[in-house]
């Protein structure tokens, strides 16, 4: 049996999962300069993101809460891939999303110079987006939603002007909505030169021309001025919105930088101040690349519920003031959560400076949820090498090995299944971890040197530097011996480190998990680890994820509990560390934090592996003997927790 689209099973469900709005056009990798303020020529390092226009826009309405669906090409490489699996990890639906073996995926590299001034070439010669036919049309994908957005990019190619006709067609004869953002690039129409790509407008009557095509079919138009200018056919804004009202009866919004927008839903007034405006958002523009993408998700998370323009003006302008104070265009959209804590809040001129807003926008745009989260932790050093010193074993890649052998363990028991990880280190681990990027676990990786107390880090003296090396799937842990006792200076010692770390992680898009040992260096009742959490959360630090010792104190893990979520009622979760504790008392932790909801499983190490690795190492079994006693070690944990975990839901 031929199994259906998404967009299918929910239209034939009488719409349950039917799609709000399904965007078609430019689907590319977008490589941002991560250096300010010079030319685009003495740029050094690249971020990477999914770009162009309609991707963009299909993110930001995903994260605001709209069922957003993509038609589009993507090349048969690596960086299609990405696209597809990112567009997925933000819940926008890819059914429209097709593969081109012929042509790679498309290109823009991209500088910020000033606020004025940002640098932009596109690589979009035969590229699989332009590629985009009329037979790429799905009518039942663009019939499972209530509206289709068409971009002018793909209305300068025959190809894609005839698939972007088609669609609108079958959206209009669904009954659906059409919507154009006018999304003019003087460079991809051939009217300016291949390094100005920035350039926003060359007056051109065949462009014109071919763009008022559409407006017959449209119930929304968006764009800047100068957008307008060009469907309008005049440089006059007043003339122009005329000359588009009389062939269209569609909804008119011009965007106005700084002075926000402007909705027309009727006759063109005798001044744009006459239409109907929202509030406007006066920050400081640190990248205005985009921002019409965002506003336009904004706009369109108003106008599809049927907000008062007002409103739907409001939010878009939001949604682009916050897009045009960070760097990059994807990543940068807004949940809804956070565009809510915005417009109720009063914020800087400069929101990156915001750590509230930042955080916020962090922890509501994280990828990959998880429920429970069961963790081989093999990411040991110092004990290795103990190990190898008391069997007198001199060679290293035997660990190496090993480490592979666990992460086998790991994956014959966790079967694909993304609620199972691994903490893995760059020493004896490296080439576990490079299998690992194969496999949908969650992958942990240490950071601190061994026992170090003050904490110290692995690799450069900079740890930024260190992270820049790292894949970004890969969460940095970081255990720290801390006690509220410790002397002033020990933790202002450990203080600056786990700033430096955490700032690291964030600009470096990592998440963290910081790991708490406290019984090594003072007594602990139940108030000690939460008085720990306090205090890190009283320097600005939020970790992802806490590692924290097991404990049978039912009151210690209520105080932690409540501490996390005081502070942040967003964080992942919390795992147990073993403590190379015998497996009973490992597992009475287990049942002693499952009724606490916050506690999401365990990442234990020495219990499962010590003895197993002590064997094989001195020949007592082989590898597949080792893969065996290791999935048989986790898998008597992750039931104890799945049957501790099953009694706190049944209670």
């Amino acid at each position: 049996m031929v199994s259906k689209t998404m967009a299918q099973q929910g239209q034939e469900r009488g719409g349950e999962n039917r799609l709000d709005v399904v965007t078609l056009g430019r689907a590319g990798i977008d490589l941002y300069g991560e250096q300010i303020g010079g030319r685009l020529e003495d740029m050094a390092s690249f971020a990477k993101y999914i770009g162009g226009s309609p991707t963009n826009t299909a993110v930001g309405a995903a994260r605001l809460g709209l069922r957003a669906g993509l038609i589009a090409r993507v090349g048969a490489d690596h960086f299609g891939r990405f696209i597809v699996e990112e567009l997925n990890r933000e819940g926008v639906v890819t059914d429209g999303v097709r593969t081109d073996p012929d042509r790679l995926t498309a290109l823009a590299i991209l500088g910020i110079r000033d606020p004025d001034t940002f640098p932009l070439i596109f690589y979009r010669e035969n590229c699989a987006d332009m590629a985009l036919c009329a037979g790429d049309i799905d009518p039942d994908f663009v019939a499972s939603a209530g509206a289709l957005l068409i971009n002018g990019t793909h209305l300068s190619q025959p190809g894609v002007f005839d698939a972007s006709i088609k669609a609108a067609r079958l959206m209009k004869a669904a009954g659906g909505r059409v919507v154009f953002d006018i999304d003019y690039r003087p460079v991809l129409w051939g009217l300016a030169g291949k390094d100005n790509g920035e350039d926003r407008f060359v007056a051109d009557q065949c462009v014109t021309e071919a763009l008022q095509r559409v407006l017959p079919l449209c119930d929304l138009i968006v764009g800047t001025e100068e957008e307008i200018h060009i469907l309008g056919g005049s440089t006059d804004t007043l003339a122009a919105l005329r000359a588009i009202r009389a062939q269209s009866s569609a909804l008119l919004v011009c965007k106005r930088g700084a002075e926000g927008c402007v909705a027309f839903p009727d006759a063109v007034p005798a001044s744009l101040d006459a239409g109907i405006v929202g509030r406007g958002f006066p920050i400081e523009v640190f990248n205005v690349l985009g921002a019409g993408d965002a506003f336009m998700a904004g706009f369109l998370r108003g106008w599809l519920k049927d907000m008062p323009l007002e409103k739907c003006c409001e939010i878009a302008n939001a949604c682009g003031a916050l897009v045009v104070s960070r760097h990059g265009c994807a990543p940068a959209m807004a949940s809804w959560d956070e565009l809510r804590h915005f417009l109720a809040g009063q914020w800087p001129h400069r929101l990156r400076e915001s750590a509230e807003l930042e955080q916020l926008h962090w922890s509501t745009n994280r990828h990959g949820e998880r429920d429970e989260l069961t963790v081989l932790a093999i990411d040991h050093r110092s004990q290795f090498d103990n190990l190898l010193a008391e069997l007198g074993e001199s060679d290293e890649a035997r660990i190496h090995h090993f480490k592979n052998l666990a992460l086998e363990a790991l994956h014959r028991m966790g079967a694909g299944d993304p609620n199972y990880g691994v903490l893995l280190d760059g020493r004896f681990g490296a080439r576990a971890l490079e299998a690992a990027a194969d496999h949908p676990y969650w992958i942990g990786r240490p950071i601190e040197v061994p026992g170090s107390r003050p904490l110290l880090f692995e690799g450069s003296h900079d740890v930024g530097m260190t992270l820049r090396d790292w894949p970004t799937n890969h969460v940095v842990k970081c255990l720290v011996f801390y006690h509220p006792d410790d002397d002033a200076e020990m933790r202002a010692r450990q203080d600056r480190q786990l700033l430096r770390l955490f700032d690291a992680c964030r600009r470096t898009r990592h998440e963290f998990l910081l790991e708490i040992i406290a019984s090594k260096h003072g007594p602990v009742d139940s108030g000690t680890i939460a008085s720990v959490i306090d205090h890190v959360y009283s320097l600005g630090i939020y970790p992802d994820w806490w590692k924290l010792e097991p404990t049978t104190d039912a009151a210690a893990w209520a105080a932690s509990e409540t501490a996390i979520l005081r502070h942040d009622p967003l964080c992942r979760g919390i795992v147990l560390l073993g403590l190379s504790a015998p497996r009973d008392e490992v597992l009475a932790g287990i049942v002693a934090a499952a009724p606490f909801p916050l506690v999401k499983g365990f990442a234990v190490g020495r219990t499962i592996f010590h003895d197993v690795a002590q064997q094989w190492l001195t020949g007592a079994i082989d590898d597949e003997a080792a893969i065996t006693a290791l999935g048989e070690n986790l898998r008597v944990l992750a039931d104890g927790w799945r049957a501790a975990r099953s009694a706190r839901v049944a209670a």
